[in-house]
């Protein structure tokens, strides 16, 4: 029988939950990587990125990304990937100053920005845009961190590739019907308010260096 596209969704979803709430007995990984199913948190606001099947009533009208307090949320799993139109291998260590995509696990929409004025703040919105994982170009962010690669215990800044604005929180709240959601906005000044640190998640393992081996261990982490 056919599956669906919103029970394959379900299914994937069900499984990263599952997984992460297993405790893998395996070596922590220091370090985010490709194909890595992640919570980001702001940590300035204490809030975690998040998006859901509702739309912004005005700007772009796309499929609004808002910040939540909420720990356990699966609207709130981004896989990271390689920007538009490139493989990042799964496993592989997200380098300092790399451009990748973050995919929205639930909808499978790409987190992106563009010139439209957010709704609260009037700063630049930011947006879930495409389709099972593919978008353009404005969907593309750059990894700012101190080191070679994206620490996993690093407060790191995401600047957007096209526009150069920074993914930010500033602590402006929504209604209903997300009553008490944060709106999230790209801005151009870099400051407390655009710090992320990666949070609960799984963590891909580069592979094994050998000619057969071809797929990623996983790790979870509660």
């Amino acid at each position: 029988m056919d599956c669906t596209r919103n029970q394959i969704r379900f299914a994937f979803s069900a499984l990263v939950l599952c997984c992460v709430c297993t405790l893998s007995q395996g070596t922590e990984l220091r370090f985010v990587t490709c194909g890595s199913v992640v919570k980001l948190l702001n940590s300035k606001h204490n809030v975690r990125l998040h998006s859901h099947d509702v739309r912004y009533g005005s700007g772009s009208g796309q499929q609004s990304v808002t910040g939540v307090t909420a720990v356990d949320d699966s609207n709130s799993y981004w896989t990271v990937r390689g920007k538009s139109n490139t493989v990042c291998q799964r496993g592989a260590a997200v380098k300092c100053g790399q451009t990748i995509r973050l995919t929205h696990v639930n909808t499978g929409r790409n987190l992106h920005s563009h010139r439209f004025t957010s709704p609260l703040s009037s700063n630049q919105e930011v947006s879930a845009f495409g389709d099972e994982g593919e978008g353009d170009l404005l969907d593309d962010w750059t990894v700012l961190c101190a080191g070679e690669v994206w620490e996993r215990e690093e407060a790191v800044r995401l600047r957007h590739t096209a526009t150069d604005a920074l993914l930010s929180v500033t602590g402006e709240q929504y209604g209903r019907p997300i009553n008490g959601q944060r709106e999230v906005h790209a801005m151009p000044q870099a400051s407390q308010h655009n710090f992320w640190r990666v949070m609960e998640g799984i963590f891909m393992k580069p592979s094994l260096q050998q000619p057969r081996t071809s797929s990623a261990q996983l790790h979870s982490e509660l």
